[in-house]
């Protein structure tokens, strides 16, 4: 019999094995398993509720409608062209560059469930590329017809051929009214994994549920071999949902186990207790302030100021729209820990934000960020920057205050974390733009504390998080957010350019910039790449006029496009992450001090950069960015007293789904409202840090927006478990349950961010 620890090369034989190995990265039967399907289908089901994006792979079931044999054009052989009814609203097309040989088979009037990749060949129209099809038999006919498959995949095609063989999928499985649709790979299709599925089920032994006996009869949740067992092979629609119930349950509480370890791990540390002084810098900075607070900074100032005053580690995240002022909250934060004595530690994510705080907190501290200098003020402390570009005087100057303690803000950039960087007493590590760091990053300086304490921890984020997403992937924070935005900001109006169909809007959109800065204001053109790269080598085989690839505007290209024609009026700077660090630099500063009215730039002043006479932003291809990228980039304008225009420049289809992103993005300015737009666009799981981990989506059918109740009741369950047996010595089915449900590179990656 089979366990679901089992390895899969002795329960199906190395070559299957490796195959799935090597597509989904499977190893157990549990990883096997847990590769539930996408959906169901069966004749006359649609394909799905939104059209699949270019390159992606499907499977889909329908009877071919209609056939066309075609001469190719270029070279010998022909096409088939098929038409296969689904029951969407339109047939779905496929083409065969074999014709001739698959003719026979692939005909009118058959069924067939096909496996390919989609191509996008006209806006309104995609087909599957020379699929791999199974010709399945009617549900008329006796059903001891064998399954024709064409292009299987090597070991796993004699499953998938099987007519009686244990596991194999034989014709009348495919009258059932629910035929499992797997995510799939040209090399392992949806009908292998479907083989290889019931061969494992045929021999699995009953699994020990995890869950106690009362907590599944409380929610109403199957028994998990059950549900393992209905999820792959439902007979009712009940059975899918009641399946669904009890492994969306089996994901909420893994991840919140993962969640309730760390928060215990980090209430069992030790921080340095900060409490706020009436006599110290941070009182005399909030004399100072040349304007009010709103409400809601000040309550997320007392939130964070007790959190610094304990002794156990202040983890906390603080959230807000762009320009609601999280800098002024993070500044009092590292002020009230200078006042105990120690070192703040600000990590930016590039030189070019970290230079702006640099530049920010001196302007806004005065003379309290003085100290050493003549003039300073009584309580003044220094603040230093260390970046990797700096020449090597003046990073030995900021280690040595680091180091000495003569420093009581050191900003910087991946250069603090290296080895080299020593602080005397840090208290206090503030992490800006926190989804832009790599957790090792951010482990390694925290690390940095000496005699076994642990800093207190604020990272910043200005990519609004809806609660369920804070509850799920950040479980042991404390969340503070600030929905208020600063006396002085004005309001920012977007519009979308279609360039192809309007081409004098664009015209228009470089007089409007004229006009703007005739009247004394700035503005920036943004494009989504910097240009070719000279250092890199030709491509082979190809002349340059052939490249293949989108047709964007490059920054440079731009730059030279309209210093020398629409803008050439007025002074265009040009910024981009090539340019050395201190020529980036000198750009910044000369937009900052009104020297350049047009800034061509990258992303790279996604964040942090504030220069409140910007009121006019033109982000070209706006397409080939994501909602809050775009959000964040338009944060950039409207930070003064004139209002902002941002225009949103494409040719992206009318009706198409880049063009719907995009009108959204223009019909708000709600953070949080885009927040969920972008996190439904570009699947949830991302969240949980599948770019900086490398492995695939884990989360597999809890949606982090939509399961509120469920997560909720996860978490109280998962607090109470690790409060009662800390590390889930006395919970082994648990313990498993979170390291299969949560592969061990993302357990490692949650525990360290």
């Amino acid at each position: 019999m089979t366990t679901l620890n089992d390895r899969l090369d002795h329960v199906l034989g190395v070559k299957a094995a490796d195959r799935l190995t090597e597509a989904f990265d499977m190893t157990t039967v549990e990883d096997l398993l847990r590769h539930y399907p996408v959906r169901y289908a069966t004749q006359g089901q649609p394909l799905s509720e939104e059209e699949p994006a270019e390159g992606a792979h499907i499977t889909v079931i329908g009877r071919i409608t209609k056939t066309e044999l075609r001469p190719m054009k270029n070279r010998r052989g022909s096409l088939l062209k098929v038409q296969l009814d689904t029951g969407a609203q339109r047939p779905i097309e496929a083409t065969f560059f074999n014709g001739d040989k698959v003719r026979y088979l692939v005909k009118d009037g058959v069924r067939a469930m096909m496996s390919g990749t989609v191509h996008w060949w006209r806006p309104d129209r995609w087909s599957l590329s020379h699929p791999d099809y199974l010709i399945l038999p009617d549900k008329a006919e006796s059903g001891v017809a064998e399954l024709t498959t064409v292009r299987g995949s090597g070991a796993l095609r004699g499953l998938a051929q099987s007519a009686k063989g244990a596991g194999g999928v034989d014709a009348s499985f495919f009258e059932r009214e629910f035929v499992p649709v797997y995510p799939a790979t040209a090399k392992v299709q949806s009908w292998d994994l479907l083989a290889c599925i019931r061969q494992v089920l045929d021999q699995l032994d009953p699994i020990e549920d995890p869950l106690p006996e009362d907590l599944r009869a409380e929610r109403h949740l199957l028994d998990v071999s059950d549900a393992l067992r209905l999820i792959h092979l439902p007979e009712h629609q009940l059975d899918i949902e009641k399946a669904r119930d009890r492994l969306r349950f089996d994901e909420a509480l893994a991840l919140q186990l993962v969640l309730a370890e760390r928060r215990h791990d980090v209430e069992a540390r030790t921080a340095p207790a900060c409490p706020p002084r009436v006599d110290g810098i941070a009182a005399a900075f909030d004399e100072r302030l040349p304007f009010e607070l709103t409400d809601g900074q000040r309550q997320v100032i007392d939130e964070i100021s007790d959190d610094l005053a304990r002794t156990r580690p202040m983890h906390r995240l603080l959230q807000g729209e762009v320009g609601s002022g999280k800098t002024i909250v993070a500044l009092h934060a590292m002020l009230q820990t200078v006042d105990s004595g120690r070192q703040c530690a600000l990590l930016a994510p590039t030189e070019v934000l970290a230079a702006q705080h640099y530049r920010s907190l001196r302007a806004m501290l005065g003379d309290l960020g003085t100290a050493g200098e003549l003039g300073a003020a009584e309580h003044a402390t220094k603040v230093v920057l260390l970046t990797g570009s700096m020449s090597t005087a003046a990073k030995k100057a900021a280690l040595l205050d680091a180091m000495t303690g003569a420093a009581g803000v050191v900003i910087g950039t991946h250069a603090l974390i290296q080895d080299a960087v020593e602080f005397f007493d840090l208290g206090l590590v503030v992490v800006d733009e926190q989804h832009r760091f790599g957790v090792e990053q951010r482990d390694a300086l925290r690390a940095k504390a000496n005699n076994g304490i642990s800093p207190h921890l604020l990272v910043m984020t200005a990519t609004p998080i809806p609660r369920t997403i804070a509850m799920t992937t950040l479980g042991d924070l404390e969340t503070s957010t600030l929905t208020q935005l600063p006396r002085g900001r004005s309001p920012i109006v977007s519009k979308v350019v279609p360039r192809k169909l309007h081409p004098g809007w664009v015209d228009r959109a470089w007089e409007r910039i004229v006009e703007e800065v005739g009247q004394g204001r700035q503005a920036y053109v943004v494009c989504s790449r910097i240009g070719e790269d000279p250092d890199a080598p030709p491509a082979k085989g190809k002349k340059a006029e052939e490249k293949e690839g989108p047709t964007t505007q490059a920054a440079v290209e731009m730059y030279e496009t309209l210093s020398t024609g629409p803008l050439a009026g007025v002074r265009v700077g040009l910024l981009h992450g090539r340019l050395p660090a201190d020529e980036k630099d000198h750009v910044m500063r000369q937009f900052n001090d009104g020297a350049i009215d047009v800034l061509v730039c990258t992303t790279v002043v996604e964040v942090g950069v504030d220069v409140p006479n910007a009121t006019v932003m033109v982000i070209v291809d706006a397409d080939r960015f994501g909602v809050s990228q775009l959000h964040q980039l338009r944060g950039r304008i409207g930070r003064g007293q004139h209002p902002g225009l941002c225009l949103l420049v494409t040719d992206a289809a009318p009706g198409g789904t880049a063009m719907a992103r995009l009108s959204a993005v223009a019909a708000t300015t709600d953070g949080f409202e885009l927040s969920v737009l972008d996190l439904r666009q570009r699947r949830e799981g991302d969240v949980l840090g599948a770019a900086q981990s490398g492995t695939a989506r884990s989360l597999r059918l809890l949606s982090l927006l939509d399961d509120l109740e469920v997560i909720t009741a996860a978490q109280e369950l998962a607090r109470r478990v690790v409060a009662e047996d800390p590390g889930l010595v006395k919970h082994p089915g648990l313990a498993g349950m979170m390291r299969a449900a949560v592969d061990g590179e993302r357990i490692e990656y949650l525990a360290k961010s």
